[in-house]
């Protein structure tokens, strides 16, 4: 197989397994991570073979949805600071991308418990990834004069995180709304 030929194989595999992220991701959404293969095998378009031939085991696939989903979620915050009207802008709408992060995560926790250290490597790779965006996305709103200056971007998503807690669970409870408030708070 030629150079191009190969490099054309991965961009596909690549292209699949993020059809077949996406589709578990939008299952597990709706489902929580207990969800049946099958449902997930028919969002993607593929056979129950093909999931299990990427990922063996349940938790392989829970733990590649939350990584791609962290992977999408720091992808997006220099887009959104490129793409928006202003920083704050930017950084209000990233907010709003890991709250639905957050609140989509139906039974993400109880999974991992049974595995300590798998749980710890998810977290720190967490914090690695989104840590800097949340911190660059501050920055510049503050720089701009948009926003107070004396956040921290662990004070911001720590915040955030808490206010999403039993979201998932209480349809009574709004976090969209408190994490607007929280939002405005930030401006100067």
């Amino acid at each position: 197989m030629s150079e191009e030929g190969t490099k054309s194989k991965r961009a596909d595999a690549r292209r699949n397994e993020k059809t077949l992220l996406d589709a578990a991701a939008a299952v597990f959404v709706t489902s929580g991570v207990e969800a049946p293969v099958r449902d997930i095998a028919a969002k993607a378009g593929v056979g129950m073979g093909t999931i299990y031939r990427h990922f063996p085991t349940r938790a392989d696939l829970i733990v590649a949805v939350y990584r791609h989903q962290v992977d999408a979620c720091a992808e997006a915050g220099p887009e959104l600071l490129a793409s928006s009207d202003s920083p704050y802008e930017a950084l209000r709408r990233w907010i709003h991308l890991f709250v639905d992060f957050l609140v989509t995560k139906h039974g993400l926790a109880a999974v991992l418990q049974s595995d300590n250290t798998g749980f710890e490597t998810l977290h720190t790779y967490f914090l690695d990834t989104l840590l800097p965006v949340c911190a660059r996305l501050l920055g510049a709103a503050a720089e701009a004069g948009e926003i107070r200056s004396d956040l921290e971007a662990l004070e911001v998503m720590r915040g955030v995180g808490n206010l999403c807690i039993g979201a998932e669970s209480d349809p009574r409870y709004n976090a969209r709304k408190m994490v607007g408030v929280l939002i405005a708070g930030l401006r100067t």
